[in-house]
């Protein structure tokens, strides 16, 4: 949990951190190719995440997946894409975290076995982890109010002010990741139990203490994101200004204003 929550986002946190304000030509220069590596990545582990039978490569593959959202939003240098991508590292390690830990106990039930066949009709036995399976899983696929909606959106919005075709094509792989995730939830947790769970214990009080705070920060943050926000916001106004890089100008025709419109 530690490893796919916290360490796996050093890489990221270098490419802000370092990479792009030490050289700043050379990684505007190769941002389109970082983009096609993103977009790469999000459709290739999206794709191999929905064939996989075992729970952990599932969530590995998800996490080359949402990494490459994470990328997108470094490399599409717009102040919203770099905010969401740090906003998507931190969610990425509470959603990632919660969905270990949930399976990580359900495994434990059944001899630690990850094979998705070995599971069915969780959810009947033992309510309380497949609703906190469920929760992670939503969080996983970025549910409106939770805080990996906000990182996803921003990096969307990101890619969209930036390149249109880019983040249109990046919103295709939001699909694919509903498609895994449901399916996983679908098939471990509804549907007849198996008779290897039927007697299986529901999650103790001590596996509820170590989710829910997890639960309780993405939920949180989801609905009021504006104290990390107010935090990433600043340090990405000076990363921006460091690097050189300005926000493309908005749509809108800037002659187009209210007096004019009454004229």
């Amino acid at each position: 949990v530690l490893l796919i929550g916290v360490l796996d986002k050093v890489g990221t946190f270098g490419m802000i951190r370092y990479c792009l304000p030490i050289f700043p030509a050379a990684s505007e220069y190769y941002a389109p190719v970082v983009i096609t590596m993103a977009l790469i990545g999000i459709f290739y582990g999206a794709f191999v995440a929905l064939s996989q039978q075992d729970m952990k490569r599932l969530f590995a593959y998800s996490s080359m997946s949402h990494f490459g959202f994470i990328a997108l939003g470094i490399f599409v240098f717009t102040t919203i894409g770099e905010s969401g991508s740090v906003v998507y590292m931190v969610a990425h390690g509470l959603s990632t975290a919660a969905l270990f830990l949930t399976a990580g106990f359900l495994m434990s039930r059944q001899g630690g076995s990850s094979l998705i066949s070995d599971y069915s009709g969780v959810n009947k036995p033992a309510p309380v982890l497949a609703g906190f399976f469920l929760f992670a899983a939503l969080s996983s696929l970025a549910l409106p109010g939770l805080v990996s909606f906000v990182g996803e959106f921003m990096v969307l919005l990101g890619a969209f002010q930036k390149y249109m075709f880019v983040g249109a094509l990046a919103t295709l792989g939001i699909v694919i990741t509903a498609a895994y995730v449901l399916r996983l939830y679908q098939r471990t947790m509804t549907g007849p139990t198996t008779p290897a769970l039927a007697g299986m214990t529901d999650l103790r009080g001590r596996e509820i203490a170590a989710l829910m705070p997890i639960a309780a920060l993405t939920l949180v943050l989801g609905l009021f994101p504006a104290p990390i926000l107010n935090v990433i916001n600043p340090a990405v106004g000076t990363l921006m200004t460091t690097i050189g890089v300005t926000d493309p100008p908005t749509t809108l025709n800037p002659g187009t204003t209210a007096e004019g419109t009454q004229e």
